[in-house]
């Protein structure tokens, strides 16, 4: 029996028909002469889809065609620049930035040493992918000792190693420990340092040493972010002469970046300049030491004498040299020169220098001989000698 409504027929009934998708297309039939027209639009990815399908069916069966094709497509790569595969340089600051705008630190890193912790950055970013080869390249040290220009000759390990040195007077002074261990209490100066390091390893430095000096620049980021240091706060010793802790970490974040210039040069490798910012706070620096180098080198009978130089009192204006600094970080700083206690004056300026930024900064790094550095020069000749040596004097291993 069946009931009402249902069909007396076994099996299941017909379903009603789909339409066809109006949006579907049928593929492209093209005559020969017409694929091999296609093949420079192909190869610049110009085609529509529709023809970009029918031109790779077409490669498939078509041997001169598809030999024209990777001819195209290689010639295309060449016009091309490539993309680098490095991160952007500013991208960790861009990052940090629009972090920080959702959610400021409870303990941000003081100005000061924001430098530092920009160079430590990016050298670390240029060393992540060195393979053996890049640790072992050769690198020349460079700076000047008693006017003269001195070398060292070492390898990319050995220059993170120095760096891992030196730094660690300013961990000492931070109450870290001290990379060197006991062989540090008898090393006061950045040279006996780096070359009790040296000497210390059984083996040459290798990759192994970036763990520790990027541990160590962390670790002083950190723990200077807590001091709430300022200017005259607390010292660090470099053996013959001290620096206030801000100082010595922007004194810190220059030797970084000149160091890493250095590495950037002995792997062949592009190695930009630091922020203007940072950049003025290092040309900073080192004009606020030159009065301190100019009185250094008289006691050692390494300035020139003149008649007319005298003592002036602490605080009262005495000749003066204008230091004129150009470009990105730039700035005009009057140098005392005859006394570190002076004060710089423009009723008694004698004698004027102009320089590029990085310019300065290579010649106070001992990359640059004096004689080499100034682009503009008027005024007192020996006084500009004078001041030129004391800059490329600031240098040291």
């Amino acid at each position: 029996m069946s009931g009402p409504g249902v069909s007396q027929h076994h099996g299941t009934a017909p379903g009603p028909a789909v339409p066809a998708d109006p949006s579907a297309r049928a593929p492209l039939v093209l005559e020969h002469p017409v694929l091999k027209s296609l093949l420079g639009a192909w190869a610049l990815a110009a085609c529509s889809a529709e023809e970009a399908a029918a031109v790779e069916d077409h490669l498939g069966g078509c041997g001169p065609c598809a030999d024209e094709a990777r001819r195209l497509r290689e010639a295309v790569g060449l016009l091309q620049r490539p993309e680098s595969l490095d991160l952007d340089p500013g991208l960790r600051t861009r990052v940090l930035e629009s972090c920080l705008e959702r959610r400021p630190p409870r303990v941000p890193v003081p100005e000061w040493a924001a430098p530092y912790d920009a160079e430590t950055a990016r050298l670390d970013a240029l060393l992540q992918d060195f393979g053996d080869a890049e640790w072992h390249a050769p690198v020349r040290l460079r700076w000047y000792e008693a006017d003269r220009a001195t070398t060292r000759r070492t390898t990319v390990a050995g220059v993170i190693a120095h760096l891992l040195s030196v730094d660690g007077l300013v961990a000492v002074a931070l109450g870290l420990g001290d990379p060197l261990g006991k062989a540090g209490a008898g090393s006061p100066t950045p040279a006996a340092r780096t070359e009790a390091y040296w000497r210390a390893a059984h083996y040459p430095p290798t990759r192994s040493v970036r763990a520790p000096w990027r541990e160590q620049s962390h670790a002083l980021v950190r723990t200077a972010s807590f001091t709430g240091d300022g200017p005259g706060g607390l010292p660090v010793s470099y053996g013959a002469f001290e620096l206030p802790l801000h100082d010595a970490m922007l004194d810190r974040a220059f030797e970084c970046w000149v160091h890493a210039e250095d590495i950037a040069e002995a792997v062949d490798y592009p190695y930009d300049t630091p922020s203007g910012c940072h950049l003025h706070r290092m040309v900073d620096l080192a004009a606020r030491m030159l009065p301190r180098v100019l009185a250094a080198r008289r006691r050692a009978g390494l300035a020139a004498p003149a008649a007319h130089r005298h003592l002036v009192t602490a605080g009262e204006p005495g000749r003066s040299l204008r230091l004129e600094i150009e470009g990105s970080g730039g700035g005009q700083w009057l140098i005392p020169l005859d006394s570190p206690g002076a004060r710089g004056s423009a009723e008694h300026e004698v004698a004027h220098i102009a320089l590029d930024g990085p310019e300065f900064c290579r010649l106070a790094a001992g990359h640059l001989s004096p004689q080499e550095a100034a682009a503009g020069q008027d005024g007192d000749r020996e006084a500009i000698r004078e001041v030129l040596l004391a800059a490329a004097s600031l240098s040291r291993m």
